[in-house]
């Protein structure tokens, strides 16, 4: 007898959807000081749990229930069962868990699996760093996105006499899932999942929550899907609750059947936030996706060394800006992959990023002087660091990406100037001053490479990377008259004030 390889699994936090039903006749009939208490109590239980003042980690969130089947809907995830056994109980000890019923429940948790990476399991591979490992993290720790539309059921994979999915071979399962994953690809920035397993923990094999800012995308990608043989021939489906996200202090009006409004329910709103990878959406095995996340963008290992780089670069009088710009956060990837098969990939997702407030913009750079090791590379900028991280995920995916800008390579440090908008009548006094400048660090010592790369769509529009041996390699740069009358040329050719984004 044959028996199929089952993928592995790494586990992450736990998952507990918590459906409530409010005992309306009870609240109505209840005295005010009953329910301002409830009201008081029940604000604070929310609020603290979605500051995660009851532990070390986790996200948790509030959604009004749509139709008969609950009427609140209260999500957490947190890194340990103790943790969410505590959740439950402390509710009840509110007033307002007197006004409800537990209408239903479901407990999962997050995890990834052999679909998404074989070589990750492997102890002895080389697993090329990509933002892998970032992305990784965010499937076992996701965040919980801003987006006002949920939609949660439950799934299983089909064991049918004619159709049994753990009935085929691994490599067939896998092709089934990216081949699924190819549609998810599609709704990159418009919807996004949590998908968790919950084989041995509640009634079917898989949680499936998708968030959405317009729940027509949802309609529009499940029901794409159902055409697609991972779910016409394998799948199960429990049933769907629908929900909307609101402010936790917002809990009075919604009980008093008043308008809810949902901005502000957790910092800024509109932004993607979507896990994807190699595999695509693999619907069913926990390594599904109806979009894309990524790792943490940029963030230098030391990022209070980049602190103190700043500091002292203000104290020269040359502007370094954030971490990641001034008032905006950027996303940076390279990629060896021809560049006009890069562009059309990268404009099908900017299709997407321009749905959300927070994006910025995101464009295609390419190297002014292409040589052997010339590597083209893609900006993303966006208002807030989470909507960055977001996207991450999603360019990750692109054709051979090579590295994220901020990945630790360990033996180098790098720097990013970014945002030189040349005026167009002084772009050659530009160029031409780059070209001087290179001239002048290629015999510095510690520095290894400096590119000037160009948008291709604004030839006006341009940053410039560079490596370097150490940090303190790059500060003697930066302390240089050279470079400080750079900075002072730059106030006559460019439209804007340049940031140095160390990131690079």
């Amino acid at each position: 007898m044959e028996r199929r390889r089952p993928p592995q699994t790494e586990e992450g936090w736990y998952v507990l959807h918590d459906f409530r039903s409010i005992d309306w006749d009870a609240w109505r009939d209840a005295p005010e000081r009953r329910r301002s208490q409830a009201i008081e109590e029940g604000i604070d239980y929310l609020g603290s749990s979605e500051a995660v003042d009851d532990a070390d980690e986790g996200e948790s969130a509030t959604f009004a229930v749509f139709g008969h089947k609950a009427d609140l809907l209260v999500l957490h995830l947190r890194p340990t069962l103790a943790d969410i056994d505590t959740l439950e109980r402390q509710f009840e000890h509110t007033a307002l868990a007197e006004f409800t019923e537990r209408a239903d429940s479901y407990l999962s948790v997050t995890e990834v699996s052999g679909y998404m990476s074989e070589d990750y399991f492997d102890e002895d591979a080389e697993v090329e760093d990509t933002g892998l490992a970032r992305y990784i993290e965010s499937r076992l720790t996701p965040e919980i996105p801003d987006s006002e539309f949920l939609s949660f059921y439950p799934m299983d994979k089909r064991r049918g006499p004619e159709d049994n999915w753990y009935d085929l071979p691994f490599d067939e399962r896998a092709e089934h899932l990216s081949s699924h994953g190819d549609i998810g690809r599609e709704y990159a920035g418009r919807v996004t999942q949590i998908i968790s397993g919950s084989v041995g923990l509640d009634d079917f094999e898989w949680g499936v929550t998708l968030f959405a800012d317009d729940p027509t995308d949802v309609k529009e990608l499940l029901s794409e899907m159902r055409f697609d043989p991972s779910s016409s021939r394998f799948a199960e489906f429990g049933r769907f609750l629908s929900a909307r996200r609101f402010p936790p202090e917002h809990l009075g009006a919604f009980l008093a059947g008043e308008p809810v409004p949902q901005e502000g329910a957790h910092g800024e709103r509109g932004h993607p936030h979507a896990e994807s990878d190699s595999d695509g959406h693999q619907h069913g095995d926990s390594d599904g996706h109806h979009g894309g996340s990524g790792g943490h963008h940029g963030d230098d290992a030391d990022g209070d060394g980049d602190e103190d780089v700043r500091s002292e670069l203000e104290e020269l009088g040359v502007y370094a800006g954030q971490p990641h710009g001034e008032d905006v956060h950027a996303v940076v990837l390279y990629s060896a992959a021809d560049p006009d098969e890069l562009f059309e990939e990268v404009d099908g997702l900017r299709g997407n990023f321009d749905h959300y407030d927070t994006h910025v913009k995101t464009a295609v750079y390419e190297p002014r002087d292409g040589g052997d090791d010339a590597e083209t590379a893609i900006v993303s900028l966006w208002d807030t660091e989470r909507a960055a991280n977001t996207a991450a995920g999603f360019l990750a995916d692109l054709p051979d990406i090579v590295r994220q800008a901020g990945d630790d390579e360990g033996d180098s440090w790098g720097t990013m100037g970014m945002f030189y908008t040349v005026k167009p009548e002084h772009r050659g006094d530009f160029t031409g001053a780059f070209e001087d400048a290179a001239g002048l660090l290629a015999e510095m010592d510690g520095h290894r490479k400096t590119d000037l790369l160009i948008n291709r769509e604004d030839e006006n529009d341009m940053f410039i990377a560079s490596r370097w041996d150490s940090r303190e390699d790059a500060m003697q740069f930066f302390r240089s008259d050279a470079f400080s009358e750079a900075v002072e040329f730059g106030r006559d050719v460019l439209v804007d004030r340049p940031r140095h984004v160390f990131l690079a």
